[in-house]
């Protein structure tokens, strides 16, 4: 899913920005957030003004600056605070979540919201607003004045005492521009990642499904052997460096003869039972996982991990109170077997598209942490 930015943010640079420093507090004057910034309280009744959306709490994304969901007013609604286009959306709830968004449409938003816009634009843009009330202090500042245990909630002449420096606008202009810039290239890795992921899954489904029909299918049972070994004793504890995976993953660090170089290992009890986890070098796995054992030549255990993966693996879950796999129930599970040759292209297929994905990932956490660098830059004490 793509996001367009607000047409306020699509700033023209502006040549002489270049000539700026940053972040050359010289002539930034000290305000109160108040003094800069109103707590817009415009009401209307939805359906009259022809506004057809809501925001609610739950429709904004802790750190996310975009709305990407919404409600319909023609299902219901009580809200009637107005936002409109390019106002920032602030949830007063629970400040901890970290809720800012910026409206790009006319709407309608829950009472637990406050909607925000400079008091006069020639002397705070809007553009940069949005990134004043993600930095860490603001956060701080509004969890700091939450009043309330259950749902705590900060107000408004809380807020407006927040103090910061502001810089004169045309730093602001440039300082903008950047962030705006670094999450637009945010929303297009996010965006990668989503598609290469959605990728990932109709590949799979489609070989579960329609390529590998014309291959046998044998039970996981028949091609491998869940092997389950007890829990070593603790004074067999020593830092040998080999790790030992259980229900809750790694649990610590254990010598004994009973490990294996890379394989698969199936959680089967509690509450991450159905868990598929791919073990890398030696390991111990304790009495809450099944080890697969390879019982035939012609399987590859990465092409066997990417097949269970897709598998529905609560299928072969039994109990309720205390969930468990058995090896009885794996036999359900088959799996289809083409030649090798076969698997390891379909898992080198898999294994290119995660990897495009992870380095969208990154690219994306890079700018990510950059804009936190600099907004903590922009409300620095």
């Amino acid at each position: 899913m793509t996001t367009s930015l607000p047409p306020f943010a699509k700033l023209k640079p502006n040549p002489a920005w270049t000539t700026l420093p940053l972040f050359d507090r010289t002539e930034w004057k000290r305000v109160r957030f108040g003094d800069v910034v109103e707590n817009c309280n415009e009401t209307c009744e939805p359906a009259e003004a022809g506004l057809e959306r809501f925001v609610a709490m739950e429709h904004l994304e802790p750190g996310s600056l975009h709305v990407r969901s919404w409600g319909k007013v023609a299902d219901g609604t009580t809200f009637t605070r107005r936002c409109r286009p390019g106002q920032v959306l602030f949830g007063k709830r629970r400040a901890y979540q970290r809720k800012v968004a910026v409206a790009e449409f006319e709407a309608v938003v829950s009472g637990d919201i406050y909607v925000l816009a400079p008091k006069d634009t020639e002397r705070l843009l809007p553009e940069l607003l949005p990134f004043l009330c993600l930095s860490e202090r603001f956060f701080q500042h509004a969890v700091g004045t939450s009043a309330g245990s259950l749902s705590p909630r900060t107000n408004w002449s809380s807020l407006a005492s927040f103090e910061f420096d502001l810089p004169p606008l045309d730093q602001q202009r440039r300082i903008a521009e950047i962030l705006w810039a670094m999450d637009e290239h945010l929303q297009a890795n996010l965006a990668v990642v989503e598609a290469l992921n959605e990728l990932n899954q109709a590949k799979k489904s489609k070989w579960l499904d329609a390529d590998s029909l014309s291959y046998p299918r044998k039970s996981l049972t028949e091609i491998c052997d869940p092997t389950q070994w007890q829990t070593i004793s603790q004074r067999d504890l020593e830092e040998s460096g080999i790790p030992v995976f259980g229900a809750n993953g790694y649990i610590g660090f254990y010598h004994t003869a009973n490990h294996h170089s890379d394989t698969i290992a199936i959680t089967c009890r509690g509450s991450t039972c159905g868990t598929v986890n791919w073990i890398p070098g030696p390991s111990y796995i304790t009495g809450n996982s099944m080890c697969l054992e390879n019982l035939i030549g012609e399987l590859d255990q990465q092409y066997l991990f990417e097949i269970l993966l897709h598998l529905n693996m609560r299928a072969v879950i039994t109990g309720s109170a205390q969930p468990q796999i058995t090896k009885a129930s794996l036999a359900s599970l088959r799996v289809p077997l083409p030649p090798m040759k076969v698997q390891r292209e379909w898992v080198s297929e898999l294994a290119t598209l995660r990897a495009a994905s992870e380095q969208a990932t990154t690219h994306a956490s890079n700018s990510a942490q950059l804009t936190r660098a600099m907004t903590e830059q922009l409300t620095a004490p």
